[in-house]
């Protein structure tokens, strides 16, 4: 958390594991120039979900350090290979995976520009949510659409499609699991759903990363009350 924290400094980390160990994974690392960033959601929960993020997490490591990629799409695409036949070499009909949204960000852009100008993302069943403030104008909130695919096992894969936004300063990216729109609570005992977590998230974009951080964590806990938490519920933002 601390090496992530650093190299995207106006950021926040929100991890919450439903058990000692989880599923819900954040990826991080730095290479010459360019940083990547990713949260994935393994299959399952718990331990078997942890297992399966302990061989997610070993792909992307092979796919930048081993392969030297760094198109997101072509990480995916490498990541489903190995991911697919580590679980072939241990039974043939596991379907286990990862769906994910993963970020690269060009650290060249903040010499030229001053702050991050572009960014590239691929994402598995796990959009992108870019919120941008114009002049004179409400927060809007734009959602990126991921594969609809999982990164392992399935029929009829697709190579994965990486996407390029040009940024503005002052943009503010999320990439998350599931695990908090899961959550059910509230007067109803409903889940909170996508639609509103969208919301408060724009409500909140005028504060500093660090303090929508602990309002994030405020609304999960103040939703949840003495429900159970149902899933592992990663976070992530950054700040252009």
């Amino acid at each position: 958390e601390e090496e992530f924290n650093t190299n995207l400094n106006n950021s926040l980390l929100v991890y919450l594991p439903k058990d000692i160990v989880a599923g819900d994974f954040y990826w991080h690392k730095q290479k010459e120039n360019l940083v990547f960033y990713a949260v994935a959601d393994c299959t399952g929960h718990g331990v078997p979900a942890a297992m399966v993020s302990v061989i997610c997490n070993h792909a992307l490591n092979t796919c930048v350090n081993d392969f030297g990629l760094t198109n997101p799409g072509k990480i995916l695409d490498k990541a489903r290979e190995i991911i697919t036949n580590a679980f072939n070499n241990h039974g043939g009909s596991i379907q286990d995976g990862m769906d994910i949204s993963l970020c690269v960000l060009d650290k060249n852009d903040i010499e030229k520009h001053g702050f991050y100008a572009s960014l590239q993302w691929a994402g598995a069943n796990s959009p992108l949510w870019l919120i941008r403030t114009l002049k004179n104008k409400e927060p809007e909130l734009f959602e990126y659409k991921p594969n609809k695919q999982p990164v392992g096992k399935t029929l009829n894969p697709t190579p994965f499609t990486t996407n390029t936004i040009s940024l503005q300063k002052e943009d503010s990216l999320f990439i998350f699991s599931d695990g908090f729109s899961d959550q059910f609570g509230g007067e109803r005992g409903k889940k909170f759903m996508s639609k509103q977590f969208k919301n408060f998230l724009v409500s909140i974009n005028n504060l500093s990363m660090s303090t929508q951080k602990q309002l994030i964590l405020e609304k999960f806990r103040e939703w949840k009350g003495n429900n159970e938490q149902v899933d592992d519920v990663c976070v992530v933002g950054v700040r252009v």
